[in-house]
């Protein structure tokens, strides 16, 4: 995993806790949290202030809401027992400490998801957690889509990636926190740019073209009108949905527009009379909930839109786990 830098040593982390995927993470801190000094009002302040970006760098690291927590969390930790006269620069420090112990994470996680149920999803967010999403590139930064699409990396790949194309740190910057060269961060790069995006970067539509969307397909759907729901649909489209074992869903992609259209409108036999649907900003990008009770988010659904207006990508997460900032 960590080929690019021989030299790597991660952070130990101790103790464990059970995550959201229901397996053993190496970051659990009761006991951790007992073995540290508290830190003083003004070192908490510093902390504080850094959180919500310390946030949005482990969830695009994990692509998981509940590990990027645990990750801040022991930040927060190593920060309150540091000697603070040997910490220069407070953001550099918990940017470093942060992105290393999401690098040692990964690699167990990553084990974790090669035996996941069915296709793996991100942990959808509402996009007020991310703080203020100004620009289309900072918007692509946590759509499902690319979140996705960084499975294909290695954990330094990811590393290299996040730093440079979500938070625009130079080279040099990100060379001295992974302990690399900053020609190898550059290589990196390269070669982690062409893994995922292929060449050709793509940005969420605009929500009103998504939700004219979504509202045409959910008029095909309920009528059952499969050629309707095809018309909207690119002929390479591919659907995948996340149930984790925990409900019922498609457990390998589903692919072309003939079969993705009849997928799609046999979705409709599990809503009841109770089912609400709500728009809202998820990961950068508008996103439709659906409550089978009217309460708890029993699914959430992204569309990814080509350049000619068609969906090309169906992403629909079901897995319960995931789903809990989505209750009303």
């Amino acid at each position: 995993m960590e080929a690019d830098n021989p030299g790597f040593r991660p952070p130990r982390i101790r103790g464990a806790r059970r995550n959201a995927e229901g397996a053993v993470s190496p970051l659990g801190f009761e006991a951790h949290r007992a073995e540290n000094r508290a830190a003083p009002a003004a070192d908490i302040a510093v902390f504080s202030r850094h959180r919500p970006r310390l946030f949005a760098l482990a969830y695009r690291m994990f692509g998981a809401a509940s590990d990027a927590e645990d990750v801040v969390q022991e930040a927060y930790l190593r920060w309150a027992a540091a000697d603070r006269s040997a910490i220069d620069n407070p953001e550099a420090w918990l940017t470093t400490v942060t992105v290393n112990l999401c690098r040692t994470e990964l690699v167990s996680a990553r084990a974790r998801r090669e035996t996941y149920v069915g296709p793996w999803l991100p942990e959808p967010v509402p996009s007020g957690e991310f703080g203020p999403l100004e620009t289309v590139e900072e918007r692509e930064s946590v759509s499902l889509a690319l979140l996705t699409a960084m499975e294909r990396l290695n954990p330094v790949e990811r590393a290299v990636f996040v730093l440079r194309e979500a938070f625009g740190y130079p080279h040099a910057e990100i060379a001295a926190m992974l302990d690399l060269t900053e020609a190898n961060s550059q290589q990196i790069l390269h070669r982690a740019t062409t893994r995922v995006r292929g060449g050709k970067r793509r940005y969420p539509a605009p929500n009103e073209q998504v939700r004219a969307l979504f509202e045409r397909f959910m008029s095909a759907a309920a009528t059952g009108d499969v050629a309707g729901l095809r018309a909207m649909l690119a002929a390479d489209v591919v659907s995948m949905a996340d149930g984790g074992g925990k409900v019922t869903a498609a457990r390998r992609p589903v692919t072309g527009a003939d079969q993705v259209s009849r997928y799609l409108v046999g979705l409709t036999k599990f809503l009841t009379p109770a089912t609400t649907f709500a728009f809202d900003e998820v990961n950068g990008e508008l996103a439709l909930i659906v409550r089978a009770d009217g309460v708890q988010a029993s699914s959430v659904m992204f569309f990814e839109i080509d350049d000619a207006g068609l969906v090309d990508e169906v992403l629909i997460v079901v897995n319960p786990d995931k789903l809990d900032r989505f209750a009303v």
